[in-house]
């Protein structure tokens, strides 16, 4: 008698982030994360202490918009939700085992090698990956590309165009001005 053949190991990893606004080097990450795995989870972090320009309803939103195509050029199971807890918690609670972060610079592995390891204090059984920045998207940042926003510039290559009507909507509204597409 042969035993029945084992099931298949689904590898599912973790991108989380605050995603304020989610720009194009988030989404080379994303793409490039869910082509290592079979299941990938964006968690969009409710961090009221970075002060979020948008709620998590409109930045799982912006995430959404971007996804149709990584999913068609990928493949992958690409799914978002909100968390509001330590990152290793949600890791858990979505059966992942691997997460996944994207690094620009010099500055962000000393941030994030010691963010990896306190998360493998906290559970060893996950792993950390890290995804180095693609030359094109390197230098941008959530909070560089809303600074630009509020001052006029063009941030059309930094954001989707979804994304670029929400921030400016926003930034209008914080203003109290019309914005300006």
């Amino acid at each position: 008698m042969t035993a029945p053949p084992a099931a298949p190991v689904r590898r599912v990893g973790f991108y989380a982030g605050t995603f304020d606004p989610v720009t194009t080097g988030h989404l080379d990450v994303i793409e490039r994360g869910a082509r290592l795995v079979d299941r990938l989870v964006i968690g969009v972090a409710r961090n009221p202490r970075k002060n979020p320009l948008m709620p998590v309803e409109e930045r799982i939103a912006c995430v959404e918009d971007a996804l149709p195509a990584i999913r068609s050029r990928t493949g992958a199971e690409i799914v978002v939700v909100a968390f509001h807890s330590l990152l290793v918690e949600a890791v858990r609670a979505n059966g992942a085992a691997l997460i996944i972060r994207g690094l620009r610079a010099l500055s962000d592995f000393d941030y994030e090698i010691q963010m990896s390891s306190m998360n493998r204090k906290l559970d060893s059984g996950i792993e950390t990956v890290f995804l180095m920045a693609s030359e094109r998207t390197q230098f941008i940042s959530s909070s560089l590309v809303k600074e630009i926003a509020s001052y006029g510039g063009d941030i059309s290559e930094l954001v989707t165009p979804a994304t670029r009507e929400r921030l400016l909507a926003r930034l209008a509204a914080r203003q109290g001005a019309t914005p300006t597409l």
